[in-house]
């Protein structure tokens, strides 16, 4: 059949989204906030802080200038893992920059592509799952502000990598999922289709094992195969310790369809203590097979879905076009 003859592509059909050329300099505001409980968090906008704290994105040659205001009564501070950063933008009390209360600091990060030292040798680019955290609140490790939720996702993401539909930020703090216990775990919604991206994170004192029930995905930096000869291991289990993070993404349902997926930490008294979650992938009319929300355990578990979704939906970024 001729390319002239040929019926037009459904899209369902159509290749997925993905990542255009990086280079761009953006400017952002982030604030530190006390939350009820005690509890604290980040947030890009004052009163919406969230926990776990908004998702920034990235593409590699970006540069992110970051003005951050500590509302709270007590020194704070943003430290990141995986990008570039001179050591005014650390966020430690070791190097002066943590911002006391009512003060703020800009803060800068920035990534490159990968290519070749002048020695020869290969230097990897910034592109990976990445999180940012206080280091400050507590302790001069932060380990205060990270038990109490200032910790995020930090996406950077190369030129053409493919863009997912949802994102969704699933942190282990301790025994909490996004520093919410037991029967309050949050549940993530998807619909039969979508490509959905896990950004996974651990905090606290504990390793843990990531696992998610009917879907898998490559242990490699993006989570998916390039192509039939791809040597990475495909996965739906994974040990992740204080500091680790890792994402991936699944297209939700993908030969197992609908349902109220599990996810949870496959540490056995871990999961027993309630590390655990739900993926609940729906039919296109909306139903998710077998899944009962009036159950009390169901009904506690819909009321906290949200709770790593607000990383989404206050993403700056990229995913700004990721439908949520």
């Amino acid at each position: 059949m001729s390319l002239a003859s040929a019926p037009k592509a459904t899209s369902a059909e159509s290749p997925p989204r993905t990542a255009p050329a990086g280079g761009t300099v953006r400017h952002l505001k982030m604030y530190a906030e006390t939350l009820p409980g005690g509890q604290m968090g980040y947030g890009f906008e004052k009163g919406k802080a969230s926990i776990p704290g908004p998702l920034i994105e990235m593409i590699e040659g970006d540069t992110l200038h970051i003005e951050f205001e500590n509302t709270t009564d007590v020194d704070a501070s943003l430290h990141v893992h995986g990008v570039d950063y001179d050591v005014a933008s650390d966020g430690t009390r070791m190097s002066g920059s943590h911002v006391p209360p009512g003060e703020s600091r800009t803060y800068t990060w920035r990534t490159h592509t990968p290519g070749t030292r002048a020695d020869g040798t290969w230097q990897p680019g910034s592109a990976g799952y990445w999180h940012y955290h206080d280091h400050v609140v507590g302790t001069d490790h932060g380990t205060g502000g990270i038990r109490k939720g200032l910790y995020g996702p930090l996406v950077v993401r190369r030129k053409g990598d493919i863009l997912p539909d949802k994102q969704f930020t699933i942190v282990f703090n301790d025994m909490t999922i996004n520093n919410k216990p037991g029967a309050e775990s949050p549940n993530f919604e998807a619909t039969v289709g979508d490509r959905v991206e896990i950004i996974m994170i651990t905090h606290g004192e504990f390793y843990h094992t990531f696992h998610i029930h009917g879907h898998r995905w490559a242990d490699n930096r993006t989570g998916l195969l390039t192509g039939p000869d791809d040597p990475s291991r495909v996965i739906d289990n994974k040990i992740t310790g204080p500091a680790d993070s890792f994402g991936f993404q699944i297209i939700a349902g993908e030969r197992v369809g609908a349902g109220a997926w599990m996810y949870h930490c496959h540490v056995q008294s871990h999961s027993d203590m309630g590390m655990a979650g739900l993926l609940l992938v729906k039919k296109p009319d909306g139903t998710i097979p077998g899944y009962e929300p009036h159950h009390p355990a169901g009904a506690a578990k819909s009321a906290a879905k949200d709770g790593g979704g607000a990383a989404a939906k206050e993403s700056s970024g990229p995913g700004e076009h990721s439908g949520h």
